[in-house]
């Protein structure tokens, strides 16, 4: 995905304002009017985030989606703001093997239609994301039940052998019966994903009215339809009963296709709250906001992801010399104002299983120890070209110290930028055709060590051909531990393999710097899918 937040789910924009200090203090007091659509009065607020892709909850992956569907529905199991699970609709989720789950569905509440929220709402919901002729952006996320291969045979031409999920069972109004294909004790929160939302039988039957107005089961509804890039209006559900319960009266999600925007609108008081405020404009932003910037850790890790299906990159010793050969923090200082940390793990920080240095040498820039590996390895040969996509001109930036780095540390003189569309970048990494180092990130789809590494390393992530036995072993071994720290201790085995190997390099971790104008209170963004907790903010 593309854009100013997220990770696979987006980036961050970069620019200055000629407006001297003095009027940009002015401007920023000026936050009564509220913004596009909300009143002072009205008890409504307005956040600024780039354009969703759909609003069907299976059929997307866009962090931009989930700040609507967040709001808009009721999964099984939610996060907390420290990444925490806990149960929403669910009342429980228990299992003996890892391997069988019992869910029982707490009963009596209801869609914003008045449809009941029933075991049946959700196994149909993932049905129907989980058929692969539907093409559903999120179909893979279900790949880990019984029956998944049934309705996605490998293979051009091949027909599903079914349309619905084997190990999806309903076995009473409000009590669902899973069997996953092998034990897996992440499940909870995977079920924590936005694909895992209900849906009721009226937006079944209309798929595409449902994209344009979603019918959900969480603390907010829609207020009109879906209007296309410009914004998405959501008012608290008088109906809702979870817990949840929103402190105002709603939140219209204005659309930008420019984060610099975006920010202008926020210091004119246009728009309530920025979940990512573009790096160039950040020390501006600290220094104006005061305690209305909002810094966060996050778990997003931008990576150069190495083609090893290309035979000039198979030596390993050459791709560690490329790793060291890169200044994290000089280009942390020079593109990010310094805020963005250095990769000294697979894993961020905030992810139960980082380990402090864990990445070690290969992660330390040293010129002298690169040069040694790169003339170990032979060398590289022909034109090094490295592939981003135009989304953001960050990428560019930092990308040209990347390049200088690899001349004069490396002697490598012919490096090539290939800059390409954001909407065909993801699609060339999908389809092996880029011939070099890549840019990529990844921000957890649920806060867990297996999210990153079985993903990024062995799963829809790898856009790198990589595969090693003895990875695979310990990411299933971890996966169907009973303990969390032996399924813990095992990932990190597990991480200790890819750190050896380097298939691809891990350059930094973000910070997550937002704002908010006077009007609100109580924003609490949090490092997860779930974002902006919208239901928590206050308006004056």
């Amino acid at each position: 995905m593309t854009g100013y937040r997220g990770a696979g789910r987006a980036v961050r924009g970069r620019g200055r304002t000629a407006a001297s200090g003095a009027v940009l203090v002015a401007v920023l007091g000026l936050t009564g009017c509220g913004g596009f659509g909300a009143r002072a009065s009205d008890g409504t607020f307005v956040a600024g985030h780039p354009e969703p892709d759909h609003l069907v909850p299976g059929d997307t992956t866009s962090s931009y989606s989930f700040d609507v569907l967040a709001g808009l529905f009721d999964t099984l199991v939610g996060l907390t703001r420290d990444g925490g699970t806990v149960n929403l609709a669910a009342a429980s989720v228990a299992t003996a093997d890892q391997k069988t789950w019992t869910i029982e569905i707490r009963p009596g509440r209801r869609f914003d239609n008045g449809e009941p929220v029933t075991a049946a709402a959700f196994a149909d919901a993932w049905n129907n994301a989980a058929y692969g002729p539907n093409a559903y952006a999120a179909n893979a996320y279900f790949s880990h039940i019984q029956g998944y291969a049934d309705l996605n045979p490998p293979g051009p031409g091949a027909r599903p052998r079914s349309r619905r999920l084997s190990g999806v069972r309903v076995v009473g109004a409000t009590t669902l019966k899973v069997t996953l294909n092998e034990p897996f004790n992440q499940f909870p929160r995977l079920l924590t994903y936005p694909a895992f939302a209900p849906m009721p039988k009226a937006g079944l039957r209309d798929l595409k009215s449902f994209d344009e107005h979603p019918i959900g089961n969480g603390p907010y509804k829609m207020s009109g339809d879906w209007e296309r890039d410009r914004q998405i209006r959501l008012v608290a559900s008088p109906t809702y009963t979870g817990p949840r319960k929103p402190r105002n009266k709603g939140v219209v999600w204005k659309s930008y296709s420019s984060a610099e925007t975006a920010y202008t609108d926020l210091r004119a008081g246009r728009i309530d709250v920025m979940q990512t405020i573009p790096a160039a404009k950040v020390p501006e932003a600290r220094r104006l906001l005061g305690d209305r910037f909002l810094p966060r850790a996050t778990g997003t890790i931008d990576y150069l992801g190495l083609p090893l299906f290309d035979g000039r990159f198979q030596n390993a010793n050459l791709r560690r010399a490329l790793s060291m050969a890169i200044d994290r923090r000089g280009i942390s200082k020079a593109v990010y104002n310094g805020d963005y940390r250095p990769a000294d793990s697979l894993l961020p920080p905030i992810i139960a299983g980082h380990r402090p240095g864990a990445c070690g040498e290969p992660c330390t820039y040293d010129p002298a120890r690169a040069r040694e590996l790169y003339a170990r390895s032979g060398g590289f040969k022909g034109t090094l070209e490295l592939y981003f996509s135009n989304a953001q001109p960050t990428y560019y930036q930092w990308m040209q110290i990347v390049a200088n780095s690899l001349r004069q540390n490396l002697g490598i003189k012919d490096v090539r930028f290939r800059q390409v569309p954001a909407s065909d970048y993801f699609g060339m990494l999908n389809a092996h055709a880029e011939k070099g180092p890549y840019r990529q990130n990844w921000e957890a789809d649920y806060p867990s060590a297996q999210n990153y590494l079985e993903n990024m390393w062995g799963g829809r992530g790898n856009r790198m051909g990589w595969h090693d036995p003895e990875f695979d072993d310990l990411i299933a071994r971890a996966n169907r531990a009973a303990d969390e720290r032996e399924a813990l201790r095992l990932y990190n085995r597990a991480e200790d393999v890819a750190i050896r190997e380097m298939p691809m390099i891990p350059l930094w971790t973000w910070a997550g710097q937002g704002g908010r104008s006077t009007r609100v209170g109580n924003v609490i963004i949090t490092p997860y899918s779930t974002g902006l907790l919208a239901h928590e903010v206050t308006v004056k």
